[in-house]
């Protein structure tokens, strides 16, 4: 294909607002995020309701940024992308509906993209990746381990029977009286304590699958029973315990990953891939094996709509447009996603 391909994109899955511009799959032109992070830190989390009232209120806003950012004009995009699942339903339709009204208003082919495939297109914008690689997706609704064979070709090793990571992270500081979101707050605390408590390890099976309830639950015991004996918590060393403890079994599980499938390539995706300690742990394990590693800017790692616009640029190479009936979906099997787009 010899002419660029541009993607207006569009994220609104949770609490951030975003609008990309995004060339080749590869090279953001443009990118908007509007957080709503500290209207939803007074309530210690994400309120639906709310978030969707503020997606609709900002979403105009952000499109006005996007265009005035971008060296031209909407009339040179290609095509409209939008993220449609999985996420808080009220914030998908908001984006969806927006997708829709510009595809329709300027005659745009639209493309459906899964919030998932998104973080894991996000290691496209600074590096190209290259089949086969592995895959960790780690967030707060995912923690799935990919095998990506070629950009249609995709297999499911492992995924969270329970809790992902990333929500566990945010209940863990939730517990121990930091504010929204928990996962960096856990991260910062932990800089400053040592791992001192003996936590469980999540799920001790030779398999690709996660666990963390257990985690969380023994976490969440354990600050109920020192606070019934008046004892001292020390947040810092608990919050370095169970950051240890949580990032060392997924560890665990991409190292069972390298020796049975012998891949060379390895990405981490998702929110919590911003988490430092798990960063620098993953390149350790990739240098270990001789294996290429490589994670998103942190820009990059959370939410933003340059990741959807990445995302959807195969999905536009192989004309799976979207029509008008397109909805939005709460939840979506990763593994049936990806047998329908092969």
């Amino acid at each position: 294909m010899n002419k660029d391909i541009r993607i207006l994109a569009i994220e609104t899955s949770c609490d951030e607002t975003s609008m990309a511009i995004v060339k080749n799959g590869k090279v953001v032109e443009s990118l908007t995020i509007a957080t709503q992070i500290k209207t939803h830190a007074n309530f210690g989390g994400v309120v639906p309701e709310i978030a969707s009232r503020m997606h609709t209120e900002s979403i105009t806003l952000v499109l006005e940024e996007t265009l005035k950012k971008f060296s031209g004009k909407i009339e040179d995009i290609d095509a409209i992308a939008v993220t449609y699942a999985p996420g808080l339903l009220g914030s998908l339709l908001v984006g969806i509906e927006c997708a829709k009204t510009l595809s329709l208003v300027y005659n745009k082919p639209l493309i459906a993209v899964n919030h998932t495939m998104g973080h894991i297109y996000a290691n496209n914008i600074e590096h190209d990746i290259v089949y086969p690689t592995l895959s960790l997706v780690v967030s707060g609704g995912h923690t799935d381990l990919l095998i990506l064979k070629s950009e249609q070709d995709m297999e499911i090793l492992g995924s969270t029977i329970d809790d992902s990571i990333g929500e566990v992270f945010d209940k863990v500081a939730r517990v121990l009286g930091m504010p929204y979101p928990g996962g960096p707050n856990i991260e910062r605390e932990a800089l400053k304590g040592k791992d001192t408590y003996q936590l469980p390890i999540p799920m001790k099976e030779e398999n690709f699958n996660f666990s963390f309830s257990g985690l969380k639950s023994y976490v969440i015991n354990l600050v109920h029973n020192e606070k019934q004996r008046n004892n001292e918590i020390r947040i810092s060393d608990l919050a370095n315990s169970f950051q240890t403890t949580a990032v060392d079994e997924v560890i665990r599980k991409v190292e069972l990953a390298l020796k049975k499938t012998g891949i060379k390539n390895m990405i981490l995706a998702g929110g919590v891939s911003a988490n430092k300690y798990l960063r620098e742990e993953m390149q350790k394990l990739c240098e270990k094996y001789g294996v290429t590693f490589h994670v998103p800017n942190i820009l990059y790692c959370t939410d933003n709509a340059a990741m959807i616009g990445c995302a959807a640029y195969p999905l536009y190479r192989a004309k799976k447009f979207a029509d008008f009936t397109l909805n939005a979906k709460s939840s979506e099997n990763i593994k049936k996603y990806i047998e329908e787009n092969k």
